[in-house]
């Protein structure tokens, strides 16, 4: 099976227009950060929220705007260098940002740590696993308390780089929580036909994703149209490899969502329009055999 399409905000410019149509056409999650559209994105999103109460939330933890920085400067949370960097994942931070979070959104599903790679710039591994595991610390906090119902990562880099593995995770939230028993419970990263060493791997049993699934998981695919530059290269020829008669994006979100180990694909499709285009590209998923005839040809390239 495909995996589920959902509203990722990152791009978004009119995140409440954007959210009505992905929620009216059956989106099971939103996924959303502090920072998203000049830190305007949770205050958006919480009236749709309000009226459609299935839908799954996730935010994050980490980035942060300047106004914010300035707000997190005069409450004691961030020094004024720390203020500057724009990203933290100090724990006093985390427990502030994610309060923020539940106040304006209403609820939150799930808390990831935001690109902690980005915090480690300069830090050796062991650093910033530490970092990794206060924040993972707090989390285990709200989690244990009702308030979010699980936390995770969301990276770009750092699972493709080896700064951090998804086991290597999975033993700092074992050590946060002090037990085996702990509430780490998502994982999201690249997956698309430019960044598809996820779905090689995946195919090939291994990689990741298919860790993460193994682990229970709940995986999540960010930027399958790579910010909108793989359209660029998505040659008539590519398309009808994929499927025939689909336009470029659906099959571009196709081949991402057909990724073995991947619960949910992000889409910042804001129109219904495009938006159904992709959920009925998705409904019907690639196999195996032809997803790696695709990865099979880009390689040859």
């Amino acid at each position: 099976m495909t995996a589920a399409l959902s509203l990722g905000t990152y791009r978004v410019r009119a995140v409440s227009q954007a959210a009505r149509t992905a929620l009216a056409a059956g989106s099971p999650w939103v996924d959303t950060a502090p920072n998203y559209a000049h830190g305007r994105a949770h205050e958006e999103l919480r009236p749709l929220l309000r009226e459609y109460p299935t839908v799954r939330v996730a935010t994050k933890a980490g980035f942060f705007t300047e106004e914010q920085g300035r707000t997190a400067l005069a409450d004691g949370v961030l020094t004024r260098e720390e203020a500057t960097g724009r990203h933290s994942l100090e724990r006093g931070f985390v427990r502030w940002q994610t309060e923020r979070s539940l106040a304006t959104l209403g609820r939150v599903d799930l808390v990831f740590v935001h690109n902690p790679e980005h915090d480690g710039q300069g830090l050796d591994r062991t650093a910033l696993h530490g970092r990794v595991r206060e924040a993972f610390t707090e989390l285990e906090e709200f989690a244990r308390a009702g308030r979010i119902g699980g936390y995770g990562v969301a990276t770009w880099s750092g699972l493709t780089s080896e700064v951090f593995s998804v086991p290597e995770l999975l033993t700092l939230a074992r050590e946060a929580a002090g037990t085996a028993e702990h509430h780490f419970t998502g994982l999201q990263m690249p997956v698309s036909l430019i960044m598809d060493a996820p779905i090689t791997q995946a195919l090939n049993g291994a990689g990741p994703l298919v860790q993460a699934k193994d682990a229970g998981l709940i995986t999540f695919g960010s930027a399958p149209l790579h910010g909108g530059a793989l359209l660029d290269a998505m040659t008539p020829e590519l398309v009808n490899l994929i499927r025939p008669g689909l336009s470029a994006a659906a099959a571009a979100l196709l081949a991402a969502g057909s990724c073995p180990g991947l619960d949910v694909v992000l889409t910042s499709a804001s129109t219904r329009e495009h938006w159904d285009d992709a959920a009925k590209a998705l409904a019907a998923p690639l196999t195996a055999q032809e997803l790696r005839r695709v990865t099979d040809e880009l390689a040859s390239e």
